[in-house]
């Protein structure tokens, strides 16, 4: 075969890889729901934006969400591993393109005694042999089947669900930052309630001291009231310890030792929670990374299917080599040559080898097809619950800021009563406890509150969005 021939054969083989099909998006086959089950569901507020973190209105969260960028640990190790994807793409799309390489050698033989043979350069004639070669060679399979642009469109895909894998890592990082924040905050106000009811619960027991010591108090009441001040006082290390293992979680997020953590410096009560809003079902599937990669993963399969396919039919190869060669270095380039060459090579017992290839291949598209189902329905489930969740701390906030309002009062009355001689102290003791139990209650679900729409946050996405 003539060098006409050869590149005429290589440009249709060129034309015929460019115009093979492109791969389609891959389809899910779910059909998602026209509107989110929950009632309360706002979709007049705007979806979540890239800094959605700073809707809580609080400069020490911004700071810390921004500290954790900078310095996570899981963060910088899923950056790594999109340069490794990154570099799987450029390998894998690198077949493509003819590779050419160029070599130098140099020789020297010398006989050292006897006759020589025929595998030697040097005989009893010339007992030296020297000679010097260069070439540029340049080889390429040609892609009739797509095989090697299905093994670099995989890579590519690949490279995508790496870099989704990313906003994923990121989304849970900052979310985790938030949540343990406001966790710091509630128990740090949980703290200070303990302390303010074990003050409260002090006053009450100095009051029952003196009515015993005149002798209007019985022993058993101020056997209570004791026990009550022993209970409210065991209330504030527990909290405090609860409080440093929130901030040692905080600080571990933020990839540096609890040591080098502020101190908190605001009050949950001074945060806002704000409205998120929803919008359809339809717009989670390109607001979710989890799912974006999901679906970047099951491409990257079906591309995988082709090469495997594309295996089980021949091969062929051109080539070419331009080289020269001569006994001096100065002579070297004055005997040019050229070399072409063709092969062709198709499977013909492999055992099943490469029927089973295909059939894993076609297994791993269907196990991943099943994954990216199976993420949808987990995003539209995790917005379900954060509406559902967020809907029903608003509906018992409500009741729970009365019940709060109500317990001062009672407390206030009964405290009172009881140093006029008008009440007992049981009705103090229980007061107390109800008041206790209202302040507690109430500060977490302020806290569930915040976490909630942090939730929501997460389950649509933040603000990332499929580009």
């Amino acid at each position: 075969m003539n060098l006409p021939s050869r590149l005429s054969l290589l440009s249709i083989s060129l034309f015929i890889a460019a115009c093979s099909a492109t791969s389609t998006p891959p389809q899910s086959g779910l059909q998602a729901p026209t509107s989110w089950q929950s009632l309360d569901a706002s979709t007049d507020q705007p979806l979540p934006g890239d800094h959605w973190w700073q809707a809580f209105a609080s400069a020490p969260l911004n700071q810390l969400i921004e500290q954790a960028r900078l310095g996570s640990f899981d963060l910088a190790a899923a950056a790594a591993r999109v340069r490794q994807a990154q570099a799987s793409a450029v390998i894998a799309g690198a077949p493509l393109l003819p590779e050419v390489t160029f070599g130098l050698d140099a020789s020297r033989q010398r006989l050292l005694r006897g006759d020589g043979f025929d595998q030697l350069d040097a005989s009893d004639y010339e007992r030296t042999s020297t000679s010097f070669n260069t070439r540029l060679s340049a080889s390429y399979e040609i892609d009739f089947w797509g095989g090697k642009r299905a093994a670099r469109d995989s890579a590519l895909h690949d490279l995508d669900a790496s870099r989704f894998d990313r906003q994923t890592v990121e989304l849970t990082l900052l979310s985790g930052v938030a949540n343990s924040y406001l966790q710091s905050l509630a128990l740090a106000e949980q703290v200070r309630i303990a302390r303010l009811n074990l003050a409260n619960a002090e006053d009450v027991l100095r009051l029952v001291q003196t009515r015993y010591d005149s002798g209007s108090a019985t022993a058993l009441e101020l056997a209570q009231q004791r026990s009550l001040v022993a209970g409210q006082a065991r209330q504030v290390p527990l909290f405090e310890q609860q409080l440093q293992e929130a901030r040692v979680t905080l600080a571990t997020l933020l990839g540096e030792p609890v040591q080098q953590l502020a101190p908190i410096q605001e009050v949950i009560d001074g945060l806002r929670w704000p409205g998120i809003g929803s919008g359809v079902p339809s717009h989670l599937l390109s607001r979710r990374p989890d799912i974006a990669a999901a679906e970047a993963r099951l491409a990257a399969a079906q591309a995988d299917v082709a090469v495997a396919r594309a295996a089980m039919l021949p091969s062929f190869t051109l080539g070419a080599d331009l080289g020269s060669g001569a006994d001096t270095f100065a002579r070297i380039l004055r005997s040019p040559y050229y070399t072409l060459s063709a092969g062709l090579a198709a499977p013909i017992f492999n055992n099943g080898r490469l029927n089973a290839e295909r059939d894993k291949a076609r297994a791993v598209e269907q196990e991943l097809l099943e994954r990216y189902r199976a993420s949808i329905m987990d995003g539209f489930a995790d917005v379900e619950k954060a509406l559902n969740g967020i809907s029903g701390v608003d509906n018992q906030r409500q009741w729970q800021d009365q019940e709060v309002e109500q317990a001062h009062i009672a407390f206030a009355l009964s405290e009172r009563r009881y140093r006029a001689g008008a009440e007992t102290l049981l009705t103090v003791l229980e007061t107390q406890r109800t008041l206790y139990q209202a302040q507690d209650l109430q500060v977490q679900l302020r806290l569930a509150r915040l976490q909630g729409s942090v939730a929501l946050y997460k389950a649509l996405g933040g603000g990332w969005q499929a580009r």
